[in-house]
């Protein structure tokens, strides 16, 4: 019972620097969330596609506006920054489901290339053998 305090007190603190570091990363300056910061790859590109239209409006205007901003160089007035409580993960879920799913089909992808490599191998492992006694297989050319 005595680590429940302890535990309460290093997530205060470890909550107190993430907000401290959400500030200082300025995004948030320009009205930009974290999800509007991520690296775009195939699964994000894909995960914004997703995205139902209202959140993909919102999240243009709010890149096209930080980037307004950024050219002129300047920032929101501080009461429309975006505060650190406010911020969600709105692309998360959207970006969960793009990378189950690759999986899976990587997975399925993986199973057949499998029991194809099989096949492959064992043919292979045929052709070896034939050349090993200088005999040709009917049907096939063994290039030298």
């Amino acid at each position: 019972m005595a680590s429940q305090p302890a535990i309460a007190a290093s997530s205060w603190w470890l909550e107190g620097i993430q907000k401290w570091y959400y500030s200082a990363s300025g995004f948030n300056k320009v009205g930009l969330m974290r999800d509007n910061t991520i690296h775009v790859n195939e699964d994000v590109e894909e995960a914004i596609r997703r995205l139902p239209e209202n959140l993909y409006n919102n999240r243009v205007f709010c890149i096209k506006r930080a980037l307004d901003l950024s050219m002129r160089q300047q920032i929101l007035p501080k009461e429309q920054w975006t505060k650190y409580e406010k911020d969600k993960f709105y692309l998360e879920p959207y970006l969960k489901e793009v990378i189950r799913e690759r999986r899976e089909e990587w997975a399925k992808k993986l199973s057949w290339n499998q029991s194809v490599d099989a096949s492959v191998l064992s043919i292979l492992i045929m052709l070896v053998k034939l050349e090993m006694h200088n005999l040709k297989p009917s049907g096939f050319q063994i290039y030298k």
